[in-house]
């Protein structure tokens, strides 16, 4: 037997997401990561990332309370590739939050959101594997069809990439103000504001090249994923890759 870290899904959900903001999760809840706050909160970069929207909106449900809520609000973020909130469902449909209790599902969805092979939540996974029955286990795996087909990153990245080109396009226009040689003045609809940020920082490749913003992604999930409690027996022959 070899032990692995535990992901404490969370804690890894309440941490921090940028600098000089604390109200919203790091890795849940939380728009693209951004060197400036305003940027990070702007309803325009929301728009142009409805993982990190949904994922936000689906952690303040879960704080109040609101777990059936927060399940479809995680299921629409993971219809962008966001793998936090494919584990937060995963974590929900396997307690029986916000709905019935349905483990092999749960598993399903937590080796989906392990699709990228990430240390942490494929620990998760199999946490999860060992705790299910051999009926539950079949199951999981027939379940496991339907979940990848439609939530996978064959489909799930496209979606979000296509999003993000639409509203790459549309920056110029009413919605975010005007652009400038230095600026980018972003326009906040439903309060009537508005905010000027560096136009570097908002046109990061990080933040709108596809191959950029996945690496920053998973880099992100990666290093606060560290977060961890106590440990969990996985078995030597455990597989590294998903089971689907």
């Amino acid at each position: 037997m070899k032990t692995a870290c535990a992901l404490a899904l969370p804690l890894l959900l309440a941490l921090p997401f940028a600098a000089g903001a604390q109200s919203y999760g790091q890795m849940l809840g939380s728009s693209p990561r951004m060197d400036d706050p305003n940027v990070a909160a702007s309803e325009a970069m929301e728009d142009a990332h409805p993982d990190q929207r949904f994922r936000r909106l689906g952690y303040e449900a879960a704080q109040k309370g609101r777990t059936e809520d927060a399940r479809r609000y995680y299921r629409t973020a993971s219809r962008y590739g966001d793998k936090i909130s494919q584990a937060a469902l995963a974590e929900l449909m396997w307690t029986g939050q916000g709905g019935e209790t349905d483990r092999a599902l749960g598993y399903a969805w937590m080796d989906l959101a392990a699709e990228r092979g990430t240390p942490y939540l494929l620990a998760k996974r199999e946490h999860y594997w060992e705790q299910m029955d051999d009926g539950e286990r079949q199951r999981a795996l027939q379940e496991g069809v339907a979940v990848y087909s439609e939530y996978g990153d064959k489909v799930a990245k496209p979606r979000l990439e296509r999003v993000m080109r639409k509203e790459r396009t549309q920056v110029t226009g009413s919605r975010t103000g005007f652009i400038g040689t230095l600026d980018v003045y972003l326009m906040e609809p439903s309060t009537a504001s508005g905010s000027r940020v560096i136009a570097q920082q908002y046109y990061q490749g990080k933040y709108w090249k596809p191959d950029e913003y996945w690496k920053s992604q998973d880099k992100l999930i990666e290093r606060q994923g560290q977060v961890h409690v106590g440990a969990v027996e996985v078995p030597d022959e455990a597989p590294a890759e998903p089971r689907h």
